[in-house]
């Protein structure tokens, strides 16, 4: 790699396609002798799109070029600040707030529905009560044993 500031780029792709791109670049720059492409972020979640990190924007844009599902790359490198949380990926129990409406996908309550009463991040904890249960009894289960159906926020006030 040569003596370049290294900026950020998003790479435009067909949705569900950016990992398959992202190894089909990195196929073609490992075939070249110098590059200025530092690292590619293929962050999970984020559809249509992935990162790379690279010094000269022409020669990023030679190598996208081709390959199929890419569409292109977006003008205008992006800040790190902009990028950090895809860095750091979020506990799942941050998503969760008390008195969302959740499913149990997963362990002996699959299928079940019920009300968060309580979220602890730190250890990724939320306790819930189920709604078609003869005696409400806490339960607590792990954060990524749930998926959230119905959010309990101010936004529907």
């Amino acid at each position: 790699m040569s003596n370049v500031d290294l900026n950020i780029y998003i790479v435009k792709t067909v949705a569900g396609e950016e990992r398959n791109v992202a190894d089909m670049i990195m196929t073609k720059i490992n075939t070249m002798d110098k590059t200025s492409i530092a690292s590619i972020l293929v962050p999970y979640g984020l559809k249509g799109y992935f990162m790379i990190e690279g010094g000269v924007l022409e020669e990023i844009e030679e190598i996208v070029k081709g390959i199929p599902h890419a569409k292109g790359i977006i003008k205008g490198s992006v800040p790190l600040s902009e990028i950090e949380p895809f860095l750091m990926p979020q506990p799942s129990a941050a998503k969760v707030k008390i008195g969302d409406i959740v499913e149990i996908i997963n362990g002996p309550f699959k299928g079940e529905k019920a009300k968060v009463k309580k979220v602890d991040i730190n250890k990724e904890e939320i306790t819930v009560e189920f709604f078609e249960s003869m005696v409400i009894i806490p339960v607590t289960v792990k954060g990524s044993s749930i998926r959230v159906i119905d959010s309990d926020t101010e936004d529907k006030k």
